[in-house]
């Protein structure tokens, strides 16, 4: 099957949208499909960190959106087309459409390609938090214009689901991510990284992901103040300046990657999950392949991806005295700590990406043999 993904990041951009893409596109090389990516071009300083990969990328002019310049937005270009036009996909995949995926759903379209759109960003809540010039209620006009295009819509949690139906989108499908779970493992662990990151034996509460105002990493200062706790951030952003005096108790490692980001994750006691916004939290995964109990927000995807008092502990969502309670408790309590970290790595044992990414391909082919599947939410395990 050839497969054209046009989406609105990849690497070297470090978030869930490019990481996703990379691990569908190798997923398809590995079973013998022909995959083209379609992707913005990324700022010029980081364009000598462009990757090799072992299918095709095409890469379209961008500018840096208003208020996040860190995030590239690809322009309606003619190269678009001649990529499609080049490739000749049986299938085009929209990831985390809005931009350059508005214009690929045009453009798919006009050629009677059949497509499927995976909603990954809540694009409405950062039109909010970022004050773009276009509104919440605008956001959601257009999603749900490129999302009732496609023939279908892969939503990351039943929360993301239930908000696009709400807001009037549909054939909505579930189709979750999957983890690493040979790398993201419980016998990473090491007591060196331990003793550089809490020199003083304290238990290590972790964060990892962007940083950025949406993940409101603020909210773990209360958190760093806890007796027997150091807080660790892993990862890097726009935010990172005002996090590091908004938190001075944590300590801040920047951006980890492949090995050494394993061993810091399974490293920790505890990860704290602090984002309102997610629609899916890969980085919650992660922890748990790595057996650590987590606290979340009960909101988005953690909902799903955390069983309260099993796996880890959901919180309101924004409160740090509730994230600050809950960890404490599990600070407390090394059985219930340690029995909630055996308990995540279960659950997330069997996602791995081959398994979500053969679910895909089943999607893909649903879509290229037609219409006659019922307009509804299919939540697939």
């Amino acid at each position: 099957m050839r497969v054209a993904i046009i989406t609105e990041s990849f690497l070297p951009d470090v978030n869930g949208v490019a990481h996703s893409v990379v691990r569908v596109a190798e997923h398809l090389v590995s079973k013998g499909h022909e995959p083209l990516v379609i992707a913005p071009n990324p700022a010029m300083m980081t364009r000598r960190a462009l990757p090799v990969t072992d299918y095709p990328v095409v890469r379209v002019a961008s500018f840096p959106m208003l208020g996040y310049k860190d995030f590239r937005l690809g322009l309606p270009v003619p190269k678009i087309a001649e990529a499609l036009d080049g490739h000749q996909p049986d299938v085009v995949h929209l990831a985390s459409p809005f931009f350059l995926g508005g214009r690929g759903s045009v453009l798919a379209a006009q050629r009677g390609l059949p497509t499927v759109a995976v909603y990954q960003t809540d694009v409405a809540a950062y039109a909010r938090l970022y004050k773009l010039g276009w509104g919440e209620a605008t956001a959601w006009k257009w999603i749900r214009t490129i999302h009732n295009a496609a023939d279908r819509t892969l939503a990351p949690s039943t929360a993301a689901a239930e908000a696009l139906i709400a807001h009037g989108v549909s054939r909505v499908w579930l189709w979750r991510r999957g983890v690493d779970v040979e790398r993201f493992r419980p016998d990473h662990r090491s007591e060196a990284v331990r003793r550089s990151l809490a020199p003083n034996g304290e238990l290590i509460v972790g964060y990892v992901g962007r940083l950025a105002v949406e993940k409101r990493v603020d909210l773990l200062a209360r958190t760093s103040r806890l007796p027997g706790v150091k807080v660790v951030i892993v990862g890097d952003g726009p935010a990172r300046k005002d996090l590091e005096k908004a938190v001075p108790d944590a300590l801040f490692l920047g951006a980890l990657h492949g090995d050494e980001l394993a061993r810091t994750y399974a490293s920790m006691d505890i990860f704290a999950h602090t984002g309102p916004y997610e629609t899916f939290g890969q980085t919650v995964q992660e922890a748990m392949a790595s057996g650590l109990p987590v606290v979340a927000p009960a909101v988005g995807g953690p909902v799903d991806l955390v069983k309260p008092d099993t796996t880890g502990v959901l919180v309101p969502p924004e409160d740090a005295g509730a994230l600050a309670d809950a960890v404490a408790d599990l600070v407390a309590d090394d059985e219930r700590r340690i029995e909630f970290g055996r308990a995540a790595r279960a659950a997330v044992a069997r996602r791995s990406w081959a398994a979500v990414g053969d679910e895909l391909i089943g999607h893909y082919a649903a879509v290229v043999a037609g219409p006659g599947v019922p307009a509804s939410v299919q939540m697939a395990a």
